[in-house]
């Protein structure tokens, strides 16, 4: 619950991007008052840097939680988990820069010309909230890191299950083409598997007690289905909402135009295995 609510899914909104604007904001404006402060000495804005820093720093470590929550969801095998790990690490180095740069200047809060060592600690401190801002739109303009993942009440999937395919695929289960990706318990309702095929990546989700197989990659603009909302027999894409039906593959709401492909699912010996063939219904729990 702790957890839902620092994703922002009970408000509909993620609360990282929601709260990281107060931070960026209190250290932009710390940096300007000291360089008006440098280049106009006047009594008052070396002050109102520092105050502006103090509020960064706290503001900074409160829009951190959230962050932090919203890091333990990308999945292990993610390309973008080694981005995140950067933005993460630059984030504490420039709060901590930041705090160092609060405490010189608590010493003394009346001088008329920002110092050279504050000012240099605000260029440094301004230097790493560049590169970690710019990491963190990478995460999402890129790779598409959060985006959505507040509309869904269950957890995403925490890493790709490969699975290697035999060279004689009909020989894989005494139901023909069947592969087995995993046990039918480890999912539950309302969740989904991301698997790798030998290539081929698809979901697999259970909702309402049925099991279905289906591309991984939405139609539109190649959204992760697996980190979708399940909901009333579809799939939601979490990057711009294109809707699936998770039983035809069929298009239920644009923007996409291109059906999904699904692939039939069915139970072996309490394996969920998935058969390359064309689509068929999905199989109850």
């Amino acid at each position: 619950m702790i957890k839902q609510f620092l994703q922002g899914r009970p408000l509909r909104h993620p609360l990282h991007p929601l709260l990281v604007h107060a931070p960026i904001a209190l250290f932009s404006l710390s940096f300007v008052l000291d360089i008006v402060s440098h280049l106009y000495p006047m009594e008052g804005f070396y002050e109102g840097s520092f105050y502006c820093l103090v509020a960064g720093v706290i503001t900074a470590l409160v829009a951190a939680i959230p962050g932090l929550a919203d890091y333990s969801d990308i999945r292990r095998d993610h390309p973008a988990k080694r981005k995140a790990q950067w933005h993460m690490g630059l984030n504490f180095a420039m709060a901590g820069v930041f705090a160092i740069d609060a405490w010189i200047r608590h010493q003394d809060l009346y001088p008329l010309k920002t110092p050279p060592l504050p000012l240099a600690l605000s260029i440094i401190g301004i230097a790493l909230l560049s590169i970690s801002g710019y990491i963190g739109g990478a995460m999402i303009y890129d790779d598409g890191i959060a985006v959505g993942r507040h509309r869904r009440r269950t957890a995403t999937p925490e890493e790709t299950i490969g699975i290697a395919l035999p060279p004689d695929r009909s020989s894989t289960s005494p139901n023909g083409r069947c592969v087995p990706v995993a046990d039918a318990d480890l999912l539950h309702e309302g969740e989904s598997l991301r698997v790798d095929l030998g290539g081929i990546i698809i979901a697999v989700a259970k909702l309402d007690g049925q099991f279905y197989a289906f591309q991984e990659f939405c139609t539109h603009r190649f959204g992760p289905l697996s980190e979708g909302k399940l909901e009333n027999g579809r799939v939601e894409c979490p990057w711009h909402r294109s809707c699936f039906d998770l039983r035809t593959g069929k298009v239920a709401h644009g923007p996409a135009k291109i059906d999904l492909k699904t692939y039939p699912v069915r139970i072996h010996e309490g394996k969920l295995c998935v058969d390359f063939t064309a689509t068929a219904a999905p199989v109850s729990s």
